[in-house]
């Protein structure tokens, strides 16, 4: 009887064009090996979506199977399943080896073949399962693991010129997505069949700049009336009225780079006390924009906005922090939590960064003005102030429609 084996390598076919060059993937990986050597740390095993593609170019699709990316001093090799077959080789920089499902846990034998046993492992705590955890240690028998979570993703909030220009493409397709919506909002017209104009239209884009790259992921959240009040609340079969308040929210995801355009948008026309917390929130919004430089502090930053919006008694109102990082993240994997305006963060922002700016306001339906009102724009931190990437106009003047 022939034995099948615990894991193999199918290099098959020629590499693909990833989305940055080999140089990009080199200087990451030389980074993550300074981190290692601070650290003690003889391999690292990352389990994250967005660390592997951060770090190989690889975005792998789960299906409840483990996926991973070893670094050593040396090595560099991603750790795929056997349902992938040549792909995983093909869209990586480095090595891959595929794991069997012929037995259980060869995804761990594979690891191991590469970190060797004993050893000093890096990993994410806050990724890997506890269960995977107890995998971890079963089979490498480390002599001392790392959490390196942190420090992973305080590289990933300072992009490279390379990161910066594909993010330029991503906020210009969000655009795109942008217009299309709003060329199709009318009154009877459904929530999801504006938001399927505003997908198409990114789609077709992303298609047309990146004609090499693998596509998927790119949605919309379009909301209207009531629906506005999450600033996550999906898509749903609601007819629109005039008067409606909308939400226009484009995600583009170009090889696992996320971009955002965000929009508060009325049918028709806008009453009085909607149109004053509308304006008043532009108003946030633009003071807020202004306060990111570098040496600015994000709680700072949110505080500031947060007297602004006590000083007109609407703070009562906001419902989240008023800004993230962008980068290799998405609504199921990856954030830069390291990056974000909320109170209880004191990173301060630095050239290079990339950050949104988003304030909302959510009156309730039993108020005058009822909905979410909520303005999203993308800038880069230069070396004395921001550059706004986002095109799309804000405010009643454009956005009134239908």
């Amino acid at each position: 009887m022939t034995s099948r084996p615990e894991f193999y390598r199918f290099h098959n076919g020629d590499k693909a064009k990833l989305p940055f060059a080999a140089t990009e993937y080199a200087a990451r990986l030389a980074g993550l090996r300074r981190i290692m050597a601070a650290a003690g740390v003889d391999a690292v095993v990352l389990s994250s979506m967005h660390n592997i593609a951060y770090y190989s170019g690889f975005l792998y699709c789960s299906f409840g199977r483990p996926y991973g990316l070893v670094v050593t001093a040396s090595d560099d090799v991603t750790i795929s399943a056997g349902i992938d077959a040549g792909q995983p080789w093909r869209r990586c920089h480095g090595d891959n080896i595929t794991y069997t499902d012929w037995q259980r846990d060869n995804y761990w034998r594979a690891i191991l073949s590469v970190t060797g046993a004993g050893g000093v492992i890096g990993f994410e705590a806050d990724h890997l399962t506890l269960v995977q955890k107890d995998k971890l240690e079963s089979f490498l028998t480390p002599s001392r693991l790392v959490d390196l979570s942190a420090q992973t993703m305080r590289q990933r909030m300072h992009k490279s010129p390379a990161e910066i220009a594909l993010i330029r493409h991503g906020a210009q397709v969000a655009d795109v997505g942008g217009y299309a919506i709003r060329d199709a909002v009318r009154e009877g017209a459904r929530e999801i069949d504006v938001a399927m104009a505003g997908r198409d239209a990114m789609e077709a884009e992303i298609a047309k700049r990146f004609p090499d790259a693998e596509y998927r992921d790119t949605w919309v959240w379009f909301q209207s009336g009531l629906n506005t009040d999450g600033a996550h609340n999906p898509v749903t079969a609601r007819a629109l009225q005039r008067g409606d308040i909308l939400s226009l929210n484009t995600f583009p995801m170009i090889s696992g780079y996320y971009t955002a355009l965000e929009r508060t948008l009325f049918v028709g026309e806008v009453d009085d006390a909607s149109l004053a917390i509308w304006q008043a929130n532009v108003a946030a919004h633009e003071y807020g924009m202004s306060l990111l430089k570098p040496g600015a502090s994000c709680a700072e930053v949110t505080q500031k906005i947060n007297d602004f919006f006590a000083g007109r008694d609407l703070l009562q109102y906001r419902t989240f922090g008023y800004g993230h990082s962008f980068g290799v993240l998405s609504h199921y994997y990856g954030r830069e939590a390291g990056l974000e305006l909320r109170e209880d963060v004191d990173t301060v922002l630095e050239p290079g960064m990339v950050i949104s700016m988003e304030p909302m306001l959510t009156i309730g339906a039993d108020q005058p003005g009822a909905g979410g009102y909520r303005e999203h724009d993308i800038l880069v931190i230069t070396e004395d102030g921001n550059e706004n990437i986002t095109g799309y106009p804000y405010g009643p003047d454009f956005n009134v429609v239908g």
